[in-house]
């Protein structure tokens, strides 16, 4: 029977629990997800998780190795407890100990449970099957509701000394505001709304675009100019070969991930950053959960 994981994904917006085999495949019918959002309660985020693991593990077939989490961060990894930015209600929460809860309440029982931040477990997924797999240093971001990232290095992740690198949304960007501010979805809608534009959401500021409003594209070359500036910087200072760009505003538009790439070329000022590849994720939306197995599947990874 194949290995298997349990694997959970916490983000802004929903949380995710499915099961991934030992090759990196989220496996058919195991894949269930509950809204969260920024006024989430820690009582309704235990009552998600507890619903999604159980709905993950139902009928499962095969040994379960383990859990992994991937969460918006940062995290206290020696406590297990996270202080996501974008969900104020749930920081101090001890994800770990309510992920094991809602195992044990599915009836998987005593198994081992890794947390890691959800930019990080991206990394791991695109290295591992994704896009980045030949490469030797890289980084996988995503341009969502939030903005986060982690890096590979010499096939392993590299988590920093508090496990927590890679959160390149709350670095500087224009105005004293940070790369989110500018650069996620909310934030490019927030923008565009002060420009005299009236969507509301990142969804609705594309089909604008796409329908040549002048000020919804401006939003989204906005977007795009500070996200690969940013690149910029970090493949001048880390020596990046390839990012890989995912997230729901990165298909904001169909050339983003170009707009990107040609703003790296743009604002980089050595030759050797300037090689730096920007691609899209290889892995779509099942990134975050591969990733998140891969704590489990591929502990030296």
């Amino acid at each position: 029977m194949p290995e298997l994981a349990l694997a959970v994904d916490l983000g802004g917006t929903k949380v995710e629990a499915a099961l991934v085999d030992g090759t990196g495949a989220v496996v058919p019918g195991t894949r269930n997800r509950r809204p969260t959002g920024r006024d989430v309660t820690p009582d309704r985020l235990h009552g998600a998780l507890i619903q999604v693991v159980r709905g993950a593990v139902r009928g499962v077939g095969g040994s379960l190795r383990g859990a992994g989490i991937g969460s918006a961060g940062p995290i206290d990894h020696h406590a297990g407890v996270i202080v996501p930015v974008n969900m104020a209600g749930v920081r101090g929460m001890p994800l770990r100990d309510v992920v094991a809860d809602a195992a044990a309440r599915a009836g998987v029982g005593d198994v081992p449970i890794c947390l890691g931040h959800d930019g990080g477990c991206l990394a791991l997924a695109e290295a591992w099957v994704g896009a980045t797999r030949d490469a030797r240093v890289s980084m996988a971001l995503v341009v969502s509701t939030g903005i986060g990232g982690g890096f590979i290095v010499d096939g392993r992740l590299f988590a920093g000394s508090s496990g927590n690198a890679g959160h390149l949304g709350q670095t500087h960007s224009a105005d004293g505001l940070s790369l989110e501010e500018v650069a996620a979805g909310p934030g490019s809608v927030a923008w565009a709304r002060t420009q005299g534009w009236d969507g509301a959401t990142g969804e609705e500021l594309g089909r604008a675009a796409a329908s040549g409003d002048p000020v919804a594209r401006a939003a989204i070359e906005r977007s795009a100019r500070a996200v690969g500036r940013a690149l910029a910087d970090i493949a001048t200072l880390v020596d990046v070969e390839v990012f890989a760009v995912g997230g729901g505003f990165s298909h904001v538009s169909d050339d983003y991930i170009d707009l990107v790439g040609a703003a790296l070329q743009d604002a980089a000022m050595l030759s050797y950053p300037r090689s730096a590849r920007v691609v899209r994720s290889g892995l779509g939306g099942d990134g975050p959960l591969i990733g998140a197995a891969a704590l489990v599947l591929r502990p030296s990874a």
